[in-house]
C-alpha cells in the first residue's frame, strides 16, 4: 500500500481512473437533472422566445412600439432581437437590413440617393444605411416590410432607433444583436467589432449572432469571460459563407468546428423540418446532432402569416409545437415575428398530452366536418373532426331527386363538387327562390348520380390571397347520406352529439315535392336517434327559418338552433321572446360579437350576454385558421381569436372548419391560473385603433341593424305539393325515379287501368 501511495506513476493512473469515472457519471447526472424537466433542450430549460425586431408581425420592424409591445404580450424572459446596421458615421442602428427601401420611407425622404453595391458578390440597387449619417435618418420613418401586413401604422412616424436607444429605454431582460454583413461594412471602412466593443460598455448584450465565421474569429476573445453567447447563424444550405467559401450545407456537417467559436447555432426551419411542395418531410437529426456537439439550436423563420406547411392547417401554434414538443427533441429557442404565439406555445400548450383534461366548457361544433383539411361533408372530413376532438359534428342537409337526404355544404353542387367534367352539366338551371345564377342543384340528380361526382375542398381565400387548403387531398373522400352520417356519429365514443342544418325546406316542399322535415325525422328514427331512444347523443336541428324549427318542435323533442344570418348590433327583447318559442339556442356571426372596420375590431356588443340572460346558449361562426380571416387584433392567430370569444365574450360554442384548433384550446393549461398571462388575456376590442395614426383610421361605418320581431316571424311551412313527372323533364335521366316516386307509380296504375277499360269497351262494341 505504501509503495502504491508513493509511486507517482500509480498516482497519475489513479487520477486518470477517477477522471474517467467522473466523465462517465457526468452524463448520467445530466440525464437525471433533465429527467425533472419535460423539455428536450440542451439545458432542460424551456425554449427561448426571441422577438425579431420586436412584435414585427403587427408593428413596423425595429420600432420602439414593436419592441415595447413584446413585454405586454409575451413570456417575461422574451428576448428582443436587433438587426444591427451601421450608418455612414458608424452609428449602430436597429434596422432589418442594410438596404432600406423595403421597411422605411427612405425613397420619399431621399428620392435621388439610390445607390448600387456588391453585397456578398451580388450587385444590389437600393438605399443603403452606409450612405446616410444618423442625423440624415432622423427624417426617415419605419413602415411595414411585408405587404400582407397592415399599413395602418405606416403613418405613425416611427423613427429609427440606435442600439443604445432600445437598450436604455426598454431595458430588455434579454438583448440579441444580429450582425448580418460584417464583411460588407469592413469593405466600406466601417468596423462592426469596434462599435460592438464600444457599446458593450454601456449596453448588456446577451446574444450575438452572425453568419460569418471571421466575425467570431476576430471578436471572440475581445469580449472577455462576461461577453455574450455567440450564435453562428446558418443561411440557406446552398448559400456560401464568405470567409470560408464553403456552403452552409457543408458547414452543418462539421458542427465540432462551429463549437470552437460558438455556443449555439441559428438555423432556418427547413434544417429541422424539411418541406417538399409545402408538405413536411420527416424531421432531420440536426437538433440531436447539435446537442451532442454541445450546441444550442435556435430556429428562425417563424411568422403567423406566411410560410406554414399544409400539415399545420394554417395554425401557427401547431408549427411551434412541432419544434418544441414532438417527443424526439426540442429546439432551444425560436425567432418569431409574433412572440405572443410562441409564448403561448411554450407556456400554455406544450406537454399537454392526449389525455389532458378540459379546462373550459364550450362546444366545438364542426362546419361540414374538418372542412379546412378535407372536402366538406365527406367521410374523411367527419372522421378527422371526430379525431381532432369536435364535440358536435354537423350535416348540412340536402335532398336528391329520389328523396335521399345527404350531407353537402350547399344545395348547389357546383360550390363543393367537381362538376366541370360532369355529364350532368346540362341540368343546370336558374332557381330565383335560391339564387340569381345558374346552378346544378341537388334535387336535379338522383343520389346514385351524385355519388359519381368528386367532392372538392373549398378554398375561400385562393382568389384574393392565393391561399390553398391541403392540395393533395383536394378531391379526397366520399359524400355520406344522412343515414351514414348518423351511424358514424353513433359509433363514436367521444362525440357529444350531431347538428343537422336544414335550409330551403319551403321551396323543396312547394316546387320539388320533397319533405325535408319528414326525411330527417324518419332517418333519425331508423338510425336509433328517435325521441324514445336511450342514446345519450345530442341531436340539434339548425335553420335560418323559424317555420322549419317550429315544424320540428311540433313533431319531436330535438334541440333546435336558430341561425341569425345577418350581422346585427343588437336584438329586441320581444324578438328574443319569439325565438324562445321555437329555438333552444342561437347562432350568430363573429362580426355580431366584435364589429370590424378595415380589419380592426371596433368594439364588443352585448348580444351574447343578452341572449344568455334569456337562457339561450350562443354559438358563433365561422372560425377559420387562415390569418386573413381574422381582424388584426387577433395577431394572425386563430387561438387568440377563440380565446377572445370564449373567455372574453363568453360564447357557448365555436362553429369551425378546423376543430383541432378549438379542441386544443379547451385543454389550455394557462386557463387554470388565477392570473392569466398576457398572451392568454382576451384582446381589448378597438384597442389597436388607439395606436393608429388619425390619418390612417378607418372611416366610421353605419351601425349594423337591430334584430326585430319582424325578422323572426314567418308563415308556416307550406304543404308538400307533389311534383308532376313531366314538369321538369330536363334534369331527370332516362329511367330515373321521380322524387315523389309513389305518385308516379299511382299514375302509371291509373293509366294502365284506363287503357284496360278502353280495350274492354272496344271489344264489347265490336261484338
Amino acid at each position: 500500500m505504501t509503495y502504491m501511495q508513493d509511486n507517482p506513476a500509480m498516482l497519475c493512473l489513479k487520477f486518470l481512473l477517477f477522471a474517467l469515472i467522473l466523465i462517465h457519471l457526468l452524463p448520467t447526472q445530466l440525464v437525471a437533472q433533465r429527467s425533472k424537466t419535460p423539455w428536450q433542450t440542451l439545458t432542460g430549460d424551456a425554449p427561448l422566445v426571441i422577438a425579431r425586431g420586436g412584435f414585427s408581425g403587427l408593428l413596423p420592424d425595429s420600432s420602439l412600439d414593436a419592441y415595447s409591445f413584446v413585454s405586454q404580450t409575451s413570456v417575461p424572459n422574451a428576448v428582443l432581437w436587433c438587426d444591427v446596421q451601421l450608418t455612414k458615421d458608424g452609428t449602430g442602428i436597429c434596422f432589418p437590413d442594410l438596404t432600406m427601401m423595403n421597411a422605411s420611407n427612405i425613397q420619399d425622404a431621399y428620392p435621388k440617393r439610390k445607390n448600387s453595391y456588391l453585397v456578398n458578390g451580388v450587385p444590389t440597387q437600393d438605399w443603403f444605411t452606409i450612405d446616410f449619417t444618423f442625423k440624415d435618418l432622423s427624417s426617415v420613418f419605419l413602415i411595414r416590410g411585408i405587404l400582407s401586413r397592415s399599413d395602418a401604422f405606416d403613418d405613425n412616424r416611427y423613427t429609427i432607433s440606435t442600439v443604445q436607444d432600445v437598450a436604455t429605454q426598454l431595458k430588455p431582460v434579454g438583448f440579441w444583436l444580429n450582425v448580418q454583413y460584417d464583411a460588407f461594412y469592413a469593405q466600406h471602412n466601417l468596423s462592426m467589432s469596434t462599435f460592438l466593443l464600444s457599446v458593450s460598455k454601456t449596453v448588456a448584450i446577451d446574444y450575438l449572432s452572425s453568419p460569418e465565421v471571421n466575425f467570431f474569429r476576430n471578436i471572440g476573445s475581445r469580449f472577455g469571460k462576461k461577453g455574450p453567447k455567440f450564435v453562428f447563424r446558418f443561411l440557406e444550405k446552398d448559400d456560401v459563407e464568405v470567409s470560408t467559401n464553403q456552403t452552409y450545407g457543408s458547414l452543418m456537417k462539421n458542427l465540432t468546428f462551429v463549437k470552437t467559436f460558438a455556443s449555439g447555432v441559428l438555423v432556418p426551419k427547413s434544417y429541422i423540418w424539411p418541406v417538399d411542395s409545402q408538405y413536411l418531410l420527416p424531421h432531420t437529426s440536426f437538433v440531436q446532432d447539435a446537442h451532442k456537439a454541445g450546441l444550442e439550436v435556435y430556429a428562425s423563420g417563424f411568422a403567423n402569416d406566411f410560410d406554414i406547411a399544409y400539415n399545420y392547417s394554417f395554425d401557427p401554434l401547431a408549427e411551434y409545437l412541432s419544434f418544441m414538443d414532438n417527443g424526439d427533441f426540442s429546439v432551444d429557442g425560436v425567432l418569431s415575428d409574433f412572440p405572443l404565439t410562441a409564448s403561448s406555445a411554450v407556456d400554455c400548450f406544450s406537454h399537454l398530452g392526449s389525455n389532458a383534461s378540459t379546462q373550459v366548457d364550450f362546444l366545438v361544433i364542426s362546419k361540414n366536418g374538418a372542412s379546412g383539411d378535407y372536402p366538406g361533408c365527406t367521410d374523411l372530413a367527419y372522421s378527422k373532426a371526430i379525431k381532432d376532438g369536435a364535440d358536435i359534428i354537423d350535416c348540412s342537409l340536402q335532398m336528391s331527386s329520389d328523396g335521399i337526404p345527404f350531407c353537402l355544404s350547399s344545395i348547389d353542387l357546383g360550390e363543393s363538387m367537381n362538376i366541370i367534367q360532369s355529364p350532368f352539366r346540362n341540368r343546370s338551371a336558374t332557381v330565383p327562390e335560391i339564387g340569381p345564377l345558374d346552378g346544378l342543384y341537388s334535387f336535379s340528380l338522383s343520389w346514385s348520380e351524385i355519388q359519381t361526382l368528386r367532392p372538392a375542398i373549398t378554398n375561400p381565400y385562393n382568389r384574393d390571397f392565393t391561399l390553398f387548403r391541403n392540395p393533395r387531398e383536394k378531391n379526397s373522400g366520399k359524400l355520406v347520406s344522412l343515414s351514414d352520417f348518423l351511424n358514424l356519429a353513433k359509433n363514436s365514443s367521444s362525440l357529444a352529439g350531431v347538428l343537422i342544418s336544414v335550409e330551403n325546406a319551403a321551396y323543396l316542399r312547394e316546387k320539388q315535392g320533397l319533405d325535408v322535415v319528414k326525411a330527417v325525422l324518419d332517418t333519425l328514427t331508423k338510425a336509433g336517434f328517435g325521441n324514445a331512444t336511450a342514446t345519450t347523443t345530442k341531436v340539434m336541428i339548425q335553420s335560418t327559418n323559424s317555420s322549419v324549427l317550429a315544424d320540428f318542435k311540433k313533431q319531436s323533442r330535438y334541440e333546435t338552433v336558430y341561425k341569425v344570418e345577418e350581422t346585427i348590433s343588437d336584438i329586441l327583447n320581444s324578438a328574443i321572446e319569439d325565438i324562445k318559442k321555437f329555438a333552444d339556442a342561437v347562432v350568430i356571426s363573429k362580426k355580431s360579437v366584435f364589429p370590424v372596420s378595415a380589419s380592426f375590431t371596433t368594439r364588443q356588443t352585448n348580444l351574447v350576454e343578452r341572449l344568455q340572460k334569456f337562457q339561450l346558449p350562443v354559438y358563433v361562426e365561422l372560425f377559420r385558421n387562415e390569418f386573413v380571416s381574422q381582424p388584426w387584433d387577433f395577431f394572425a392567430d386563430a387561438t387568440v381569436e377563440i380565446n377572445s370569444h370564449v373567455t372574453g365574450a363568453g360564447i357557448n360554442g365555436t362553429i369551425t372548419e378546423f376543430p383541432l384548433t378549438a379542441a386544443r384550446y379547451k385543454r389550455n393549461q394557462c386557463l387554470t391560473r388565477k392570473d392569466a398571462p398576457p398572451y392568454m388575456i382576451p384582446v381589448q376590442p378597438g384597442g389597436l385603433l388607439t395606436i393608429v395614426s388619425p390619418t390612417s383610421l378607418p372611416p366610421a361605418e353605419a351601425p349594423n341593424p337591430v334584430f326585430t320581431d319582424a325578422d323572426v316571424s314567418e308563415p308556416p311551412l307550406p304543404p308538400v305539393i307533389a311534383r308532376s313527372p313531366t314538369a321538369s323533364p330536363g334534369p331527370l335521366s332516362t329511367g330515373e325515379e321521380s322524387p315523389n316516386g309513389q305518385t308516379r307509380v299511382t299514375l302509371s296504375l291509373l293509366l294502365s287501368a284506363f287503357a284496360t277499360i278502353i280495350a274492354s269497351l272496344l271489344l264489347v262494341w265490336s261484338h
